[in-house]
């Protein structure tokens, strides 16, 4: 039976995942208490069996079905966490499920609802992004009569997330002042807003999103639930084209800013987790930690952050390292016209390259029917600045260059 998002609904939902769901810690951290002058604690949902917090609102909405309702099944769509969440689900209750995935999600997330699910779970890898793999479930739980376990836009999942909310606010009692909140269809923000807000009346609660994929705050700044036309899909497990309505009116009531944050500098903070504290994010839970330095009046605050996954792939790393070295401005890339002659390679090198610049990439190919022949240079310097002085060299010894800028297609042709 669905029953409305309340404190109510998140104690009974806390009561129902009792011996499924870790009660994962609160880690204080003090390098990034000393970079805000705040008290910053990190919600280590990566710890989560699936490495993340979807278990909970998975869990509780099919723990809660009818005996009728669980013969016939569950279907779901989902980036991997969620779909991870259902898996485990299925397999601890007993219930079939069928679960779809969008085609870009990482293969280490697809294997791990396979192991999660077992015989109780069938996966169908469809749709470019999460949206349309969602249309598609949606068909087919009405052509099965499945039940659909949404991701976010249901008041028995909204509730189990909000069980992370209850948990920091037992943990800090009264003393919590910011709450930092990844969204992706809005069902964490939901329910921990729920939760924490009518806990603390004066807590702020700050939502982040990536650029390209900022649904929420579109949708705030209308008014309305809106669909966002483009859609940049590398922090995958927020990736979501239209938010819920129900998350969205929760969000509304309980939200007080969203800020919105560069892929290259949710890049950045995934390295900086993983070098410091040994903490192995995934692109979306890495966004709280990223929106940190834009957030004013934090000096002598309590801060929570929710580092809501660590299902990331090993694979991914290269390009997450390219990612924050051009984001910081240490990595570039140029088109070069060399003349065909001798000795253009080494006027290069020795008089335009700096003693920081660290060649990582060339590839030319002469061709002695043209005058000039293109090169690609990539270039990686050990300060921002460098970039702007090899440039001027570049100019004063006439060697003709285009830069390569991070939104060109050959960027996403090298990656």
């Amino acid at each position: 039976m669905k029953y409305p998002l309340s404190v109510g609904s998140i104690d009974e939902a806390s009561r129902r995942l009792v011996g499924v769901v870790a009660k994962t810690p609160l880690q204080f951290s003090p390098r990034l208490s000393n970079e805000t002058g705040a008290r910053v604690y990190l919600k280590r949902e990566d710890l989560q069996e699936v490495r993340s917090y979807k278990i909970r609102g998975a869990y509780n909405l099919i723990a809660s079905l009818t005996a009728a309702e669980r013969e016939r099944g569950v279907v779901c769509a989902s980036a991997g966490n969620h779909a991870q969440g259902v898996a485990l689900s299925c397999s601890r209750l007993r219930i079939n499920g069928t679960i779809f995935m969008p085609t870009n999600t990482p293969r280490q997330k697809i294997d791990r609802v396979r192991h999660f699910g077992g015989r109780h779970a069938e996966l169908r890898i469809v749709g470019n992004n999460f949206d349309e793999s969602s249309a598609l479930a949606q068909a087919f739980a009405k052509k099965s009569g499945a039940v659909f376990v949404h991701p976010f836009d249901d008041e028995r999942v909204m509730s189990g997330q909000g069980t992370v909310g209850k948990e920091i606010v037992h943990e800090l009692g009264g003393k919590l002042d910011v709450v930092v909140c990844p969204v992706g269809g809005g069902g964490l923000i939901a329910g921990i807003g729920t939760y924490c807000k009518t806990a603390s009346s004066g807590l702020r609660l700050v939502g982040v999103e990536a650029e390209g994929a900022a649904g929420m705050a579109a949708s705030l700044a209308a008014g309305r639930v809106v669909t966002l036309g483009a859609l940049d899909k590398f922090v995958d497990g927020a990736a979501v084209r239209t938010v819920g309505q129900k998350t969205f009116a929760a969000a509304k009531k309980f939200v007080d800013a969203i800020a919105i944050v560069p892929p290259g500098a949710v890049c950045s903070t995934m390295i900086d987790l993983y070098q410091n504290e040994g903490i192995v994010a995934e692109p979306a839970g890495a966004l709280a930690v990223t929106a940190l330095p834009q957030l004013k009046n934090l000096r002598g605050k309590t801060v929570v952050c929710i580092l809501s996954g660590g299902n990331n792939d090993i694979m991914r790393y290269p390009e997450i390292m390219e990612r924050s070295l051009t984001y910081k401005g240490l990595k570039h890339y140029y088109l070069i016209e060399f003349a065909q002659k001798p000795g253009q390679l080494k006027l290069l090198i020795n008089r335009a390259l700096g003693p920081d610049d660290d060649i990582v990439r060339f590839e030319y190919l002469k061709k002695n029917s043209k005058e000039t022949g293109p090169a690609l240079l990539g270039i990686e310097s050990a300060k921002k600045e460098n970039a702007a002085a090899l440039a001027g060299r570049l100019r004063r010894h006439r060697i003709v260059f285009r830069e390569v800028c991070p939104d060109d297609p050959l960027i996403g042709f090298m990656l």
